[in-house]
C-alpha cells in the first residue's frame, strides 16, 4: 500500500496482495520508519456507510464500510472516494505504470489503458 498526501487530499493506493488482506482481516497496513518515530498509515473495516479518516498517534487510520471492501475484492470497481472534514480521500487499485520505472510492480492491476 503506498499513499500520496498533496494538502486536503489523501490517496491510498492498494496493490493485489494488499486488498486480498483487507478482505481477509479486515484492515491492511504498512509503515516507514523514520530516526525518531514509527509512521503508520491503515485502512480497516468498519460498519458505518462513509469512509472516514483521522490521525492518532502518528498512525493514519482510514475506515473504509466493509461494503466498500467486498467490492473491491469481489470486482471490477477501482476506487472509492470519500470526504472527512477537509480532508479529501481517494482508495484505489494500484495500476502498473504506464512509463517505464524501476519500481516492482509484479503486484499491481493491469492498467486499464494499456488495453486496445
Amino acid at each position: 500500500m503506498t499513499i500520496r498526501i498533496k494538502d486536503n487530499a489523501v490517496r491510498f493506493r492498494l496493490t493485489k496482495s494488499d486488498i486480498t488482506g483487507l478482505g481477509q482481516k479486515g484492515f491492511v497496513k504498512s509503515c516507514t520508519q523514520f530516526v525518531n518515530s514509527l509512521f503508520v498509515y491503515m485502512i480497516e473495516s468498519t460498519d458505518d456507510r462513509v469512509m472516514s479518516a483521522a490521525i492518532i498517534e502518528n498512525k493514519i487510520v482510514l475506515k473504509m464500510p466493509g461494503v466498500m471492501i467486498d467490492e473491491l475484492v469481489n470486482t471490477e470497481k477501482t476506487g472509492f472516494t470519500g470526504q472527512t472534514g477537509m480532508v479529501k480521500i481517494l482508495v484505489e487499485k494500484d495500476f502498473v505504470c504506464i512509463d517505464n520505472t524501476t519500481e516492482d510492480q509484479s503486484d499491481n492491476y493491469p492498467n486499464p489503458s494499456l488495453n486496445c
